[in-house]
């Protein structure tokens, strides 16, 4: 039975706490946070959870194996690399850390202590997402061409980090994942209205080899909410939308060039519009899926998905779309010695 410790109880964190409590495998034994009234909420909700303000205390005492991070982007690698050089399993909420120097430290003090490092990239836990890689793999929309997302609404508006930083990493992790490779450049744009430097909306396009386009747009200031992932690939095109019942849409349509012609008269491009349909999806709850896939991968003593290196995979587009948002769009490389 895998001792399980949730350090954060804000937003998100009550929701990894009742998802491990709901697991057969293991037992929420401590909740951590320095707000003493939401611990006692908690306490109140799970009994018998052992409610600790002070991290440092929590490590000291032989009452977790593994450690859940929901606390706020700029604290992630101090409080993982704590943990791990205790010898404790982590699981670190999205981003791994604000750095790629940081996500580099993370997983050598992970390799040399043994320890789990899993990265709370969520959508690669979900249903939808797992049946759109499984077409993509099987060749069943073509060539891909690009993808495309939008994620929306109006708030939560943060303060420590960027709707970048906050929103984008969802929608960089499902993309890389989806084409099985990592972006070489990418741009960014976006305006800070609400507080200097803190940029509210962004639009992130990334070039990955092959000619092929991810393109993300991210908001906290739109009016109405939106989940939406389109890939379009030359024989089909998929339309992921998680705020629907149905989830994924096929379309059989696309757009065909001529062959190559020195006639200009000859160049007649010509449309596809077929049928749509949508897939049967084995639903699961992504949250749920993943807090089990940490316990697994504790107990197999194996390599996540979402290891550490994909968190430094994310956290490297991150840092190099940051760079072009503030250099006004200039296209930037993204790092590739990870």
């Amino acid at each position: 039975m895998i001792r399980v410790g949730v350090v954060g109880l804000g937003y998100w964190g009550p929701n990894l706490v009742r998802c491990f409590s709901d697991l057969p495998d293991c037992k929420v034994t401590a909740v951590c946070d320095r707000d003493y009234d939401q611990l006692f909420r908690i306490k109140d909700r799970y009994p018998g959870v052992y409610p600790i303000e002070d991290f440092n205390a929590l490590l000291d005492r032989d009452i977790v194996d593994a450690i859940v991070i929901a606390t706020p982007t700029s604290t992630h690698h101090a409080l993982a690399l704590k943990a791990i050089k205790k010898g404790i399993h982590v699981f670190v909420e999205k981003p791994l850390a604000e750095t790629s120097d940081q996500c580099k430290e993370l997983i050598a003090a992970a390799k040399l202590s043994g320890c789990v490092l899993f990265v709370g990239h969520v959508f690669l836990h979900s249903s939808p997402v797992l049946k759109l890689k499984e077409m993509i793999t099987a060749g069943e929309l073509g060539n891909i061409n690009y993808i495309s997302s939008r994620r929306l609404n109006l708030g939560p508006v943060r303060t420590d980090v960027s709707a970048l930083y906050d929103l984008a990493p969802h929608d960089i992790s499902m993309m890389i994942h989806l084409l099985g490779m990592r972006p070489e450049r990418v741009s960014c744009t976006g305006i800070d209205l609400l507080q200097p430097g803190i940029h509210d909306v962004c639009n992130l396009s990334m070039h990955f080899p092959n000619n092929k386009l991810g393109m993300i747009h991210v908001s906290w200031l739109d009016p109405r909410k939106e989940r939406v992932l389109t890939v379009v690939g030359d024989r089909q095109m998929a339309v992921y939308d998680d705020l629907e019942q149905e989830k994924i849409k096929i379309y059989n349509k696309g757009v065909e060039a001529p062959p190559a012609s020195g006639d200009f008269a000859d160049f007649q491009i010509s449309y596809r519009y077929g049928g749509s349909f949508s897939p049967f999806i084995n639903e699961k709850e992504p949250l749920k899926a993943e807090c089990g896939d940490f316990i697994r991968c504790i107990i197999e003593k194996s390599t996540p998905l979402t290891d550490g290196v994909n968190g430094l995979w994310v956290v490297e587009v991150l840092e190099a779309a940051n760079k072009s948002l503030r250099s006004d769009g200039m296209a930037m490389t993204v790092s590739s010695d990870s």
